[in-house]
């Protein structure tokens, strides 16, 4: 921020209030005063901090609070007490709901129980999104029914951003909710700032550019052998790009396209500190996150018109799918019908290739010289070198046709160091390349069968 985009700080003493309220109180209106007993009125309270413009404060802050001026808005204190969740937020939506944005909803889960980690709700208050964390499980169908009908009346494929509660239902229940009803998934509620960094704008000298190793015309011929492409996903892998062995492989990393919008001084950050190694792929599934096939046919044109117009802005030219609606990599199946890869296929003319999965999927396909590769392997964080090793021998031995390419799912914190060692344990000769090459090589011998989700394959509605 400082070296690229000319920010210059005032530091204030570390989690001293009284300093921030003094220089900023003046551009609150009040405050609002959620209950320490009952955890769901902060979120209550978020809602109503957007729609007031409001400071949020639990009841010892009032006195600070009032300290700078600040006169009580909003006192939630006894109001939801004995009350169940859907009774609280339905008492937020006659109140607050039609104040609230129709772009932007939040989904300020996560965390549950006595903890929360809301990071994402100074976003959530600057957009007046309505906050809460109603659950998408069917066991819950008041909370279902209202969740349902909230998302429904929000704009075209707007935005959906935090978390689904990890005390109420599943990420596939709720990401499957958002895609039947045509929106965009932005996850992550502890994600912090987001109100500043919406707001940085690129630097003028600043253009994106990947690290294309072909030309997107190129055809190139695979030799009999196997070839790897290894694919680090879960917002830039977490943490791994700045840990050692960046730039010693080939390595692709998904890049979180609606940062675009939401933290397009991070995405500067990355593209600019790529090493000739790193090669970026566009994902999840469209402009957010979400799973094609809970998506109806009439809603997946208009998101994937946005995600082409985000990967031509960020010069991406591969697009990676992932569907949890049926399963995941432990129960169900995470393949693609024949007609959602139409869809892809027909939607984005101009990718060379699509990747599908998490762990390890049954779909291939290859239409035009772009082809559809499934990862054939997941590797999990706490997997070791020598069992991941040994995990890798056997797949090349149970493909034993050449070439083989086998694409790989690198699951969050894996450091690039372990995965060289991994490449390096394997007793046959492999050749780790980019994933734009390994596209072209996929495209140019297809020892891989056509396949697509077939009809009575397993299916679990809540993985």
């Amino acid at each position: 921020m400082e070296r690229r985009h000319g920010t210059t700080f005032t530091r204030l003493g570390l989690n001293d209030a009284d300093a921030a309220l003094g220089r900023f109180a003046r551009y609150a209106k009040g405050y609002v005063v959620w209950d320490r007993a009952v955890r769901s009125s902060v979120n209550v309270a978020f809602t109503a901090a957007g729609v007031l413009d409001a400071l949020v404060v639990s009841e010892e802050l009032i006195p600070l609070a009032e300290k700078h001026g600040l006169k009580k808005l909003e006192d939630l204190r006894g109001i939801f007490r004995g009350k169940s969740d859907f009774e609280i937020y339905s008492w937020a939506v006659a109140k607050y709901w039609d104040r609230c944005s129709r772009d932007y909803y939040a989904v300020l889960g996560g965390h549950a129980g006595i903890e929360m980690q809301p990071g994402v709700a100074d976003f959530a208050i600057m957009q007046r999104a309505f906050c809460a964390d109603l659950s998408a499980n069917p066991k819950h169908p008041d909370e279902l029914g209202l969740l349902r009908s909230l998302l429904s009346r929000q704009n075209p494929t707007s935005t959906v951003i935090g978390w689904h509660s990890y005390g109420k239902d599943t990420e596939g229940q709720h990401t499957t909710l958002t895609g039947n009803l045509g929106l965009k998934m932005e996850g992550l509620h502890n994600l912090p700032n987001v109100s500043y960094t919406c707001q940085i704008p690129l630097t003028p000298d600043f253009k994106f550019t990947s690290n294309h190793n072909v030309a997107r015309d190129a055809k190139l011929q695979a030799e009999k052998k196997v070839y790897i492409a290894a694919l680090a996903t879960d917002s830039m892998g977490i943490g791994t790009w700045t840990k050692p062995g960046r730039g010693e492989i080939p390595y692709g990393w998904q890049v979180l396209m609606g940062w675009l919008r939401l933290n397009p001084v991070a995405l500067q950050f990355f593209y600019e500190d790529k090493s000739p190694n790193d090669y970026f792929v566009g994902g999840l599934s469209g402009p957010g996150y979400m799973y094609p096939k809970s998506i109806p046919a009439d809603k997946f044109p208009p998101l994937m018109k946005d995600a082409r117009e985000l990967m031509a802005q960020l010069d991406l030219r591969v697009m990676e799918i992932m569907d949890y609606s049926e399963g995941n990599r432990h129960v169900g199946n995470t393949d693609l019908t024949k007609e959602v890869v139409d869809r892809y296929y027909r939607e984005f003319p101009d990718a060379i290739g699509f990747i599908n999965g998490y762990g390890s999927a049954r779909t291939f396909d290859l239409r035009d010289g772009k082809p559809l590769i499934s990862y054939d392997y997941y590797l999990d964080v706490n997997r070791p070198v020598d069992e991941a090793a040994a995990d890798l021998e056997e797949l090349i031995q149970l493909n034993p046709q050449r070439p083989y390419f086998m694409l790989i799912h690198i699951r969050e914190s894996n450091t690039i160091e372990k995965v060289k060692k991994i490449f390096d344990s394997l007793t046959e000769p492999v050749e780790v390349v980019p994933v734009d090459v390994f596209m072209k090589l996929a495209a140019s011998d297809k020892t891989y069968r056509t396949r697509y989700q077939q009809p009575d394959d397993p299916i679990d509605h809540n993985p």
